[in-house]
C-alpha cells in the first residue's frame, strides 16, 4: 500500500530553512549547513551525477530515503521562487535546472493555476490548487502502487502532519543553531509519533518516526 514519507535535515533548533531566504539564498543564511552530511556522500553525489565522495553510517539512510518513491508533492516555497504570489515569470521551473533530480511527477501545492511543466529526465511538475489532499491523490494514483515522497517545505509538511495523512517522517537532525527561518514542529495539534529508528553518524543524527493511527 502507497505511504506518504518524508525526509528533512532539522536544526537543533527546529528550523528546516534559515532565516532572509531568497532566489539567491533559497535556504536562508546557514541552511546550507543543515544539508553538509548528505552532500558528502557517494550515492548522494552518484544520484546527481557526480563522482567522490564517501561511505557511512549515513549511506543506507539515504539510499532508503529513495527507494519506491513513485511521485512527490511539495509546497509553493519549495519550488519557489521565495514569496509565493501569481505567475508572473512563466520561464521559472524550479530551483533544480533543466534536468531535476526527481524523475517523476512532482504535485505542488499552490494557489495560483499554471500547466503541467515537462523536464527533462522524466520529471514533470502539476500545480494543484485545491489542497494538499488534492495534491496526495493524484501524486498517490501517479506513483501507481508507489509511496509519494513530501520533499517540503516546511509550511506543507506541518500540514499533512497535522491533517494526520503522513505515515512516515525522518529527521536528519544537525548540530547546528539557526536561529531563525523556517519553523518545521510548531502548531501541530495533537500529532502522534512513534519512533521506530535511531542512526548516529558524522555530523548527523538519524530519527525516523511513523504516525500512529
Amino acid at each position: 500500500m502507497s505511504k506518504l514519507r518524508c525526509h528533512i535535515s532539522i536544526s537543533l533548533d527546529g528550523y528546516v530553512a534559515g532565516p532572509n531566504q531568497s532566489v539567491e539564498n533559497p535556504l536562508g543564511e546557514g541552511g546550507e549547513r543543515l544539508h553538509d552530511w548528505v552532500a558528502t556522500l557517494a550515492a548522494f553525489r552518484r544520484a546527481h551525477g557526480e563522482e567522490g565522495g564517501e561511505v557511512n553510517p549515513s549511506t543506507p539512510v539515504f539510499e532508503q530515503s529513495i527507494e519506491n518513491i513513485g511521485a512527490a508533492v511539495m509546497g509553493r516555497n519549495m519550488f519557489g521562487p521565495i514569496g509565493g504570489g501569481p505567475w508572473v515569470d512563466e520561464q521559472w521551473k524550479g530551483w533544480w535546472g533543466d534536468n531535476p533530480p526527481y524523475h517523476y511527477d512532482v504535485f505542488v501545492v499552490t494557489h495560483h493555476p499554471r500547466g503541467p511543466v515537462e523536464m527533462e529526465g522524466g520529471t514533470t511538475y502539476h500545480f494543484v490548487t485545491d489542497g494538499i489532499e488534492s495534491a496526495l491523490d493524484q501524486a498517490k494514483k501517479a506513483a501507481d502502487g508507489k509511496d509519494v515522497m513530501v520533499w517540503g517545505g516546511g509550511q506543507v509538511i506541518r500540514q499533512y502532519l497535522t491533517a494526520g495523512l503522513l505515515d512516515v517522517l525522518e529527521l536528519h537532525v544537525v548540530p547546528v543553531l539557526l536561529g531563525g527561518g523556517s519553523r518545521l514542529l510548531e502548531n501541530l495539534g495533537d500529532v502522534r509519533l512513534e519512533q521506530v529508528r535511531a542512526i548516529e553518524a558524522p555530523g548527523v543524527t538519524h530519527i525516523k518516526y511513523r504516525r500512529v493511527s
